[in-house]
């Protein structure tokens, strides 16, 4: 098995050349479909609009939220298309991998001009390093910076 941040770096390199081919402004949904199909050709297993079921006081609750990927059965991928990202999309990520109870996630935003200022690398409680090109220079409240 691969270790996360590998995965997640090759996630980062299929968006990369998805980004420069196609640009921005498509739908979201046609970054995930082509996003989705790219990584199942490299052999990774990719389950798309995954519907999560929540307990909250002894209640479960089916289908209460849908991650856009879920990759090698570990990395949650939200797939955004607009101008910037905001605080809102990384905590509703956060909130998805802490309920999901899985160590990382991305949030890749096709909407701008470049895919550099739209990735966003989030950890629930991962302590090994990134590579260089995941690795970030702060981060607050788990929310890479």
């Amino acid at each position: 098995m691969k270790p996360i941040d590998d995965v997640s770096g090759d996630v980062l390199d299929l968006a990369l050349r998805i980004h420069r081919e196609l640009g921005p402004g498509l739908l979201e949904s046609v970054y995930e479909t082509i996003l989705a199909g790219m990584l199942l050709s490299a052999g990774y297993p990719v389950e798309r609009q995954r519907a999560v079921d929540i307990f909250f006081e002894g209640t479960r609750f089916t289908g209460a939220f849908r991650v856009d990927l879920l990759v090698d059965n570990r990395l949650v991928v939200e797939i955004k298309s607009v101008d910037r990202l905001n605080n809102a999309h990384a905590k509703q990520l956060l909130t998805y991998l802490r309920l999901m109870d899985q160590p990382v996630g991305l949030l890749i935003n096709f909407g701008g001009a470049t895919l550099k200022e739209g990735v966003r690398r989030i950890v629930n409680g991962h302590k090994p390093s990134a590579t260089s090109r995941l690795r970030v220079n702060q981060i607050s409240d788990g929310f890479a910076q």
